[in-house]
């Protein structure tokens, strides 16, 4: 195990240690969540953002774009998404609909690229729109949890619309990336 000859057969690279962190870092977050510590399951949330945003820059910068890393990064992505998801589902009531969306849409995917693998054909790397969703996700998430933490229920109250608003933004951006990841997926069988 280790470094290979050619660069897509890597498995140890700085972004697929990053993507396996972020794996990881999914359970403090939730075990946060659950105990209510709001604060360390946030940082969590932003140490997952920017570890997804370096992965992807270290890859292209210093050339160690990887097939492992090609299914790595989204599958870190999905799971974080999922958790993060549910947890906001847990917190806000009010949103279930929303969450559902959400959840549906990370699900989806996970089980496209899981297909994909199955039939022996390598996942697309993250996509722009992809990545604009996840960004998007992740500011709104963090701002909806600080309203809900740091605000209390009358701030959240008074700012129900900003709230449904932020998760409505958020829930079309990435049903926009589904649909542009299933074009693709259908792409890819089709050639293959």
């Amino acid at each position: 195990m280790g470094l290979q000859k050619n660069a897509e057969d890597k498995i140890i690279t700085i972004p697929n240690l990053l993507s396996m962190f972020r794996i990881v870092l999914i359970v403090p977050m939730v075990i946060f969540f659950v105990y209510k510590n709001y604060i360390g399951a946030v940082l969590c949330i932003v140490i997952s953002g920017l570890s997804d945003m370096f992965d992807g820059m270290i890859a292209r910068r210093f050339n160690q774009i990887s097939k492992l890393g090609k299914m790595l990064d989204p599958i870190a992505d999905k799971l974080t998404l999922v958790a993060v998801i549910i947890c906001i589902g847990i917190l806000i009531p009010n949103v279930r609909l929303l969450v559902i969306i959400l959840a549906a849409k990370d699900i989806l995917m996970l089980l496209g690229g899981a297909y994909l693998i199955h039939r022996s054909i390598t996942p697309p790397a993250a996509k722009w729109y992809g990545k604009i969703a996840t960004v998007v996700f992740y500011i709104s998430v963090t701002t909806v949890v600080a309203i809900e933490v740091f605000g209390g229920a009358a701030m959240a109250a008074q700012l129900s619309v900003l709230i449904t608003v932020l998760l409505t933004i958020t829930s079309c951006v990435m049903v926009f990336a589904l649909v542009m990841y299933a074009i693709l997926f259908f792409q890819l069988l089709k050639n293959n």
